[in-house]
């Protein structure tokens, strides 16, 4: 795949990239190298300021940034300035919190003195996905400094400019060259700097496939490595839920960055009682979306952010509808430019089915009607995924349920999947392993060195 920025609004090239040449990918590799052993050796103050100096960096400019991302992938306008300012957020918490979450820990033993102690391991490898250009490097990059790692970023062959753009807000900001470095390859490319022993550890965000390779050559090398892939979220509406928030909360948060969000709701799972009202509202509102130029203040839902994207997920709904699913709303490409797809709307997919077991990523909904919370949990755990859930419901026993015996990584309660800096992020099954964010990230990607003193 060539390193290009196409607007998925226009399918109009904006501009391409020479791949690096090895002895170049050599010399970056070499200068993250060189400079964590000087890096590591900084204040977690100078870090600190360093990186609110990145999130002041991310809100002048957000606007300059939110534009680069809409041109690159196709998210609107506004969320792509949001994304921007939750980058500048996720920097602050870390400047304001990494060095009490790397504190030396004493633990009571027989020695007279005993602690953990967190250190820095080295340059780690980010390859990051498309979707979420910006955030997805920052929640990375912002812990992974702050830990006195320095960084090494393959980022998705659509997204170069977001790559290039977030390094020289680092730089700017003031970390040294080598402490983060954008790294123009192929996917072709990557496996050679996975198995530079230079390269500490990686992290992944993006599909099954690209996981199983990166975990894989990883794994032959004795690296650690974090891996947060795809998911099919369950959304379970049952009798005693506010309706009105459901369904407006739930297009939401299946349209969300244009449905091309890894906790976006998938599987919208409703109790019987409720459920011919919930269709009809979720239809209506879905219908309401207003499709378009992803610049414009009133778009709701732009492209998706790559033709084979749009391509693939049609023949998935395809594939549904011949297995039995009945379309709703939608289900077709929308002719002339860019990648646009109709919001849509699936119901009553057999289990069976294939698709059923796969991930939509674009905005397509399925729905399905259960007698109870015994078979919303059964038809929620039955998927290879478990990312994130979103549970509505006001009885406190049918919360409790959720919370205990949905199999994924995160479980929200009457509010949809979100990823928050102060929280864990991360699922199980094949969403990946590992955590990002909150304390348990940082973590992630250091020494954990027992200290033992007779």
């Amino acid at each position: 795949m060539p390193i290009a920025s196409i607007n998925p609004a226009t399918g109009e090239t904006l501009k391409t990239f020479e791949a690096l040449s090895p002895a170049a990918i050599d010399e970056k590799v070499q200068r993250a190298w060189t400079t964590f052993h000087d890096y590591r050796r900084t204040s977690f103050a100078q870090r600190a300021s360093w990186l609110n100096n990145a999130a002041r960096i991310l809100e002048e400019s957000k606007q300059t940034y939110g534009a680069i991302m809409t041109a690159e992938m196709g998210k609107t306008l506004k969320s792509a300035v949001a994304e921007a300012e939750k980058c500048a957020a996720g920097c602050r918490y870390y400047a304001e919190n990494a060095e009490r979450q790397l504190a030396d820990e004493v633990v009571h033993t027989n020695a007279s003195h005993s602690y953990i102690r967190y250190r820095p391991i080295g340059p780690v490898l980010a390859v990051m996905p498309w979707n979420f250009p910006f955030w997805q490097v920052f929640r990375f990059a912002a812990p992974a400094l702050m830990a006195g790692n320095t960084g090494l970023l393959k980022h998705s062959s659509n997204v170069p400019q977001c790559a290039l753009a977030i390094e020289d807000i680092l730089h700017r900001a003031g970390f040294p060259i080598g402490a983060f470095q954008t790294l123009l390859i192929g996917a072709g490319q990557t496996a050679s700097v996975l198995a530079d022993d230079r390269v500490a550890a990686a992290t992944l965000t993006g599909s099954e496939p690209a996981g199983r390779a990166v975990a894989s050559a990883c794994g032959d090398r004795i690296k650690k490595t974090v891996l947060e892939l795809g998911g099919s979220d369950p959304f379970i509406v049952m009798p005693s839920a506010d309706l009105d928030e459901a369904v407006s909360t739930g297009v939401k948060a299946r349209t969300i960055n244009n449905g091309q969000s890894c906790i976006a709701a998938k599987r919208f799972i409703v109790a019987d009682p409720v459920y011919d009202e919930f269709e009809r509202r979720f239809v209506e509102t879905m219908k309401s979306l207003k499709v378009g130029d992803p610049t414009a203040a009133e778009t709701d839902v732009g492209p998706l952010s790559t033709c084979s994207i749009r391509d693939e997920l049609h023949a998935q709904v395809e594939r549904a509808v011949a297995s039995g699913a009945r379309v709703l709303l939608g289900g077709r490409m929308i002719p002339g430019p860019g990648y646009y797809y109709e919001p849509t709307v699936l119901a009553g997919l057999p289990r069976q089915s294939a698709v059923f077991h796969e991930e939509l990523f674009g905005p397509v909904a399925m729905l399905f009607r259960v007698a109870d919370a015994d078979a919303a949990i059964d038809l929620a755990n039955d998927s290879p995924f478990g990312l994130g859930s979103s549970v509505w419901t006001r009885d406190r026993c049918e919360q409790d349920r959720f919370i205990d015996e949905i199999e994924t990584g995160q479980v929200f309660v009457n509010a949809m999947v979100a990823s928050d800096p102060r929280l864990p992020f991360g699922g199980v099954k094949r969403s990946g392993y590992g955590r990002e964010l909150g304390p348990f990230g940082i973590r992630e990607f250091v020494n954990i060195k027992t200290i033992w003193h007779k």
